[in-house]
């Protein structure tokens, strides 16, 4: 039998961790929130923003930002990008960390938008 303690919500993510990693946590889903209409899934590992077909990103924040994921169709390099894994033949997982606002920039929102439509199921066709 589960209960509300086994539950995992944004907020409970949210509890506990910094002002600044909770602002970066917001800022990133307003970025997601700017490409289009997605829905989450909340697990204890982290929180996952779901497109018409999949889960394509997902943020976490810890006491040293927001760490987390997204997918794309291609490799990034970058000093953000911590680790890339094949997923599919198709698919990337970017592991991400970021560590203040000016990460979350228009590059990473480029990136954003690339993982939505992925989350459309861009990676089918």
């Amino acid at each position: 039998m589960t209960g509300a303690a086994d539950e995992w919500t944004i907020a409970r993510h949210l509890a506990d961790q910094p002002e600044f990693a909770v602002e970066l946590y917001h800022r990133f889903i307003e970025m997601v929130e700017s490409i289009g209409p997605f829905t989450y899934a909340v697990s204890k590992t982290t929180i996952t923003v779901k497109g018409e077909r999949r889960g394509f990103a997902g943020p976490r924040p810890y006491r040293s930002g927001l760490r987390g994921y997204f997918d794309l169709q291609r490799e990034v390099t970058d000093p953000r990008i911590i680790s890339v894994s094949p997923y599919t033949q198709r698919l990337f997982v970017h592991q991400y960390r970021v560590a203040s606002m000016d990460d979350l920039d228009e590059e990473f929102a480029g990136w954003l938008q690339e993982a939505y439509v992925v989350g459309n199921g861009a990676h089918l066709r």
